[in-house]
């Protein structure tokens, strides 16, 4: 089953005509943009692109059976499920509630009378989205995990 998935992929790979790194990354992005949408509630991480680099340059040298063998290598060391973290599970419960109740306190002040005026369905996640992508955003500075 597996052979027959890798075979399709690599199908999939080769109907591309791959000259250069840039061509390259694209149809491994088309991949795993391609598998993430067939696959319901599985999502598959992109490999970082150093190891796209270090991959094109071994298969920009082989020949076709090494291209294949390669390219299979790098599927099965590289599919690697998506994780949510600790941090975007607990922001994601927590927020609806903080979010409405700065809400109600924000409705008291005279400088925040505005903040009546927007539903709590907008309001609420609204809120949440934005904490979310913050968290996000902040983990990915702090760590040093800017997208490439």
């Amino acid at each position: 089953m597996l052979g027959l998935v890798m075979g399709t992929l690599h199908r999939q790979f080769i109907e591309k005509d791959v000259n250069n790194f840039q061509e390259f990354h694209v149809a491994i992005l088309d991949i795993f943009s391609t598998v993430n949408a067939a696959l319901p509630g599985k999502h598959y991480d992109v490999p970082p692109l150093k190891e796209v680099k270090a991959c094109f340059e071994k298969w920009s040298l082989a020949d076709d059976l090494d291209k294949k063998s390669l390219f299979m290598e790098l599927m099965k060391k590289q599919m690697n499920l998506s994780k949510l973290d600790d941090s975007t599970l607990i922001i994601g419960l927590v927020t609806p509630p903080a979010a409405m109740a700065a809400k109600k306190a924000g409705e008291t002040v005279p400088q925040l009378k505005l903040i009546k005026a927007i539903p709590d369905v907008i309001f609420v996640p609204s809120a949440t989205v934005l904490a979310l992508i913050s968290v996000k955003l902040s983990r990915k500075m702090f760590l040093g995990q800017v997208a490439s």
